[in-house]
């Protein structure tokens, strides 16, 4: 039996959106409790997460981590916008059977918890926004140039 969320090992869940999502899933179900799903930073994935951190949040929780559309061990394409970042993990709270859900954005996740508190607000019971600023805060509207370097310029229109 695994003891820690280290110890656990990657379970998949098949969406409707066609996409089969990895996950790992911990901590007591508290029952009628909304789980806290974890929503991780840019090209990050399930192991990217601090076993410390996510123990302490399951000693008291259900806590459940997942690897985004097209990341780590979920299939499908890695989306190029926050929106469908929202859209696949909202099919992901979904495929989960989850009615609500707690839900810690972490980085650029934290824009993509806000987008699913915008689009599904009955979804949200709790958000928790880490590593954060606000759209079109100051050094926010460009990528760093050693980012641009290493994954190619992104577009800077929508008809781009």
């Amino acid at each position: 039996m695994a003891s820690g969320y280290a110890d656990l090992k990657n379970e998949l869940v098949s969406a409707a959106n066609g996409v089969a999502y990895a996950y790992r899933d911990t901590g007591g179900s508290g029952a009628g409790a909304a789980p806290l799903v974890l929503l991780q930073h840019f090209r990050g994935n399930l192991d990217n997460w601090d076993p410390a951190l996510v123990d302490a949040l399951s000693s008291t929780r259900r806590v459940v981590a997942f690897d985004n559309a097209g990341v780590g061990g979920s299939t499908g394409t890695t989306p190029d916008t926050i929106e469908q970042m929202a859209r696949d993990a909202i099919a992901f709270i979904a495929a989960m059977e989850f009615s609500q859900a707690d839900l810690l954005g972490f980085s650029i996740c934290s824009f993509v918890a806000q987008q699913i508190a915008l689009v599904r607000p009955a979804l949200v019971r709790r958000l928790v926004l880490a590593s954060s600023a606000p759209q079109g805060a100051s050094g926010l509207h460009g990528w760093a140039p050693e980012v641009i370097g290493a994954i190619g310029t992104p577009p800077t229109s929508a008809n781009s």
